[in-house]
């Protein structure tokens, strides 16, 4: 089998039996198209263990056009890509030239998360203000945002049509992966206000408006602008540096852990496939050390 056909056949399943999003296809074809592109031919059995090795090391030396390194992170996608391309050919019965398992993952450094301090956050979610459809729907989004930890892009993808009294609906969210979300009070009671106010019949539950003095609804809300609102309010609000929509799904799922919701829990409630990923959030939440270097630590000096 020719490289390139493994390749189409393996992202045809990402698309139809996987429904992973179009995003994901594309990312995994530039992955896996540049190892190709690399290896300088179109046949799969002449991969092996040195040139992937030496693929890597290529990409761990090259340059993106700002000038700076390939980070590893970056680095291990296209890794990754190759494993689950090897492990899609074993599956289909075909024979690999090197088994997935023998391709190792870059060791990354843990991730720093950058957490917001709750006087901060409180004066972030009410800077929104006014009664006007914009300034509504601003209140509207960054309560629904942090009652829900969602993605920005179920964000942006949620239909006017949930049942905002039950105060808990369902979003389909990364690998087509079905999970529930919970509205907050607070949050219910800006979304009625802002559904309330909207005279238009667009499916969107967020949308644009244009900045007419009486504002017409352009469409579904996009990420870009949902990141610009985010960022606007939390110069409003004074506080420094970046905050982007991502941060905020960070802030819930610290809450959460904070207030003792367990890690399993929170897992669901973020989406997250494998509980390691949920993980990273310990480290800013386990009470229990704390009271553990309280208690025991520098006793004698009291």
């Amino acid at each position: 089998m020719k490289l390139s056909e493994a390749i189409r056949h393996y992202l045809e399943h990402l698309e139809i039996e996987k429904d992973r999003s179009p995003k994901t296809v594309e990312n995994y074809r530039r992955y896996l198209e540049a190892f190709q592109e690399y290896l300088g031919h179109d046949v799969l059995d002449d991969i092996s263990l040195e040139t992937i090795r030496s693929f890597r090391l290529f990409l761990a030396r090259k340059k993106t056009p700002q000038g700076n390194y390939l980070s590893k992170k970056t680095q291990s996608f296209y890794a990754i890509a190759l494993r689950n391309l090897l492990k899609y050919l074993i599956r289909q019965d075909s024979t690999v030239p090197v088994l997935p398992e023998q391709i190792e993952l870059p060791k990354l450094s843990q991730h720093q998360i950058d957490i917001i301090e709750y006087a901060d956050l409180e004066r972030f979610l009410n800077a929104p203000q006014g009664d006007s459809i914009v300034a509504l729907r601003d209140r509207a989004l960054l309560e629904t945002l942090f009652s829900t930890g969602l993605r920005i892009s179920e964000l942006c993808n949620l239909s006017r049509y949930i049942d905002i009294k039950r105060g808990e609906f369902t979003v389909r969210g990364k690998g087509g992966k079905l999970r529930v979300v919970f509205l907050s009070s607070r949050a219910q009671k800006a979304l009625a206000a802002y559904l309330e106010k909207r005279g238009d019949a667009d499916e969107a539950l967020f949308v644009s408006f244009s900045k007419a003095k009486k504002p017409s609804v352009l469409g579904r809300i996009q990420p870009r602008t949902v990141q610009r609102m985010v960022q606007r309010y939390a110069k409003k609000s004074g506080i420094m540096g970046k905050v982007t929509p991502h941060q905020i799904r960070h802030q819930y799922a610290t809450d959460l852990l904070m207030n003792g919701a367990d890690l399993r829990a929170v897992q669901e409630l973020l989406g997250h496939s494998n509980i390691s990923t949920t993980q990273m959030y310990t480290h800013l939440t386990n009470k229990q050390l704390k009271d553990v270097h309280k208690s025991f630590h520098g006793t004698r000096r009291r």
